[in-house]
């Protein structure tokens, strides 16, 4: 069982693995942020502890994860793994009790085989076309190191404070499937969301990075920050995070640190 640091003002669990990343450049969010523990667990260990038991005295769960892909896969590319029984009815029961939960970055992409993830997080970022509440979608884009200007759209939400109207970011953006009837608009990025300036994940794992040769997909959302009820809980998804360039940001850092103590329910 990890343990838990009950000086801290906020004891999170932190699940990562399924996309690479820089671990010490993430980890050194965390280990900056004023009253905030975090434990960082890997991927599959880490759906192993996504229900009330598993969560005790945690105070919030953080996405960074990128679960229910196999990259691997002999036929496929990604193969799609379905989450286990258990981990769908301990994550539910852990959004029903009302554990609050902040999703990163890539997180949108997890668990492709599972609705109710899509609907909880309030988007989808899809590696393979698929349906998406019943309509056939292309697979996603995404575009890395884009400079863009992040728009404070919410300035009197609690996760938007002390964040200025306007901050420079350069990270990477996605082409996905928004559900923005749904959520609470948070963050919008000034970079222009057309197919033109993204590039197709199938191509990319067929060895064509950075191509969109042949694909298209339809103008997508602005939108890379928001907030939403998930059953019982309040949850945060925040679309910047690739790596060092947002991580070292501290609007970035503020906006992460700002949304735990918002999806927990206590004042930073």
């Amino acid at each position: 069982m990890p343990i838990i640091h009950h000086h801290a003002d906020l004891n999170i669990l932190v699940s990562v693995r399924g996309h690479p990343f820089d671990r010490s450049a993430f980890d050194a969010i965390f280990q900056a942020m004023e009253g905030v523990s975090a434990t960082m667990v890997d991927q599959p260990a880490a759906a192993r502890l996504m229900n009330p038991e598993g969560m005790r005295g945690f105070d919030a769960l953080l996405l960074y994860d990128m679960p229910g892909l196999d990259f691997e896969h002999p036929a496929e590319r990604p193969g799609i793994v379905a989450p286990s029984p258990e981990l769908k009815a301990g994550l539910r029961a852990l959004l029903e009790q009302g554990t609050g939960v902040v999703a990163l970055h890539h997180a949108l992409a997890g668990w492709p085989d599972w609705d109710d993830y899509g609907e909880w997080l309030g988007g989808r970022f899809l590696y393979r076309p698929a349906l998406v509440r019943g309509a056939a979608r292309p697979d996603s884009g995404y575009a890395h190191e884009i400079a863009y200007e992040a728009r404070n759209v919410a300035p009197d939400h609690p996760v938007m404070a002390g964040i200025p109207a306007t901050f420079p970011m350069c990270d990477e953006l996605y082409l996905a499937q928004i559900f923005e009837e749904d959520v609470t608009p948070l963050l919008r990025a000034s970079a222009p969301f057309s197919a033109d300036r993204f590039f197709s994940p199938q191509h990319a794992l067929a060895g064509r990075m950075h191509c969109n040769d042949g694909w298209d997909h339809p103008p997508g959302s602005d939108l890379i920050g928001w907030a939403k009820q998930a059953l019982g809980s309040r949850l945060v998804y925040l679309q910047p995070g690739d790596g060092p360039a947002a991580y070292d940001r501290p609007d970035y850092r503020r906006l992460i640190r700002n949304a735990l103590f918002w999806v927990a329910g206590r004042t930073p």
